[in-house]
């Protein structure tokens, strides 16, 4: 009989209080998920990750790994942004510190309006982009990669007060309303990191929650 059992503690690799409030929704709304302990680094006392990476996928790597070296568990991260077709894919990778290295939600959110100013309704096309990345250990060669794609556009001013970030000025034409406009459920439904987080729970499953194990 074996002396090990399975895996129960993560440690989420980000200091977003609204990012962290989706995954522990999602996959804590996953049945198979039920036994899983989500922990946020912020119970831990370590410095944040250097994102030199020049994608989302590399930066959601370099996070997890970066966790997992500081907390000695699996970890999984989350790296994601808003890609503005107009802007030659802007603020993209820099989307949390678009308006400056301490811009709030709101500074980020008028930046990008001001931006697109002179941008005509067919030039304000735009989509959010998540990547989640999984390690077992800190070294992991072979990390679970999830994505998530959500289309819509920049709306010309703000609206609805839920969600964060861009949020407000991401319009959903599907939805005829804003990000910030949807239902928290709803929003998990749709979204990248909705996207992301439903295929990373079934990689998570049916490859490696086997595997994944602790002595």
């Amino acid at each position: 009989m074996s002396n090990k059992t399975p895996l129960s503690k993560i440690v989420i690799a980000s200091g977003n209080a609204g990012k962290i409030a989706e995954i522990e929704h999602a996959l804590t709304n996953d049945t198979a998920s039920s036994d899983l302990e989500l922990i946020s680094q912020k119970q831990f006392d370590y410095p944040e990750a250097v994102e030199d990476g020049l994608s989302f996928i590399e930066n959601a790597i370099i996070k997890a790994r970066h966790a997992a070296r500081h907390t000695q568990l699996p970890a999984l991260a989350d790296d994601s942004g808003i890609v503005v077709d107009y802007l030659n894919g802007a603020p993209g990778i820099y989307s949390a510190r678009f308006a400056g290295p301490d811009a709030s939600d709101a500074d980020n959110v008028a930046k990008l309006l001001n931006e697109l100013n002179n941008a005509s309704e067919s030039q304000r096309s735009a989509y959010f982009y998540c990547a989640l990345a999984f390690v077992r250990h800190a070294d992991d060669p072979t990390p679970i990669i999830a994505e998530g794609i959500w289309h819509g556009q920049i709306a010309t001013q703000t609206s609805g007060n839920q969600g964060f970030g861009y949020d407000p000025v991401f319009y959903i034409p599907s939805q005829q309303c804003s990000a910030a406009e949807l239902s928290k459920s709803d929003k998990n439904k749709l979204s990248h990191r909705g996207q992301a987080l439903e295929k990373f729970a079934a990689l998570f499953h049916t490859t490696f929650q086997q595997t994944l194990t602790q002595s």
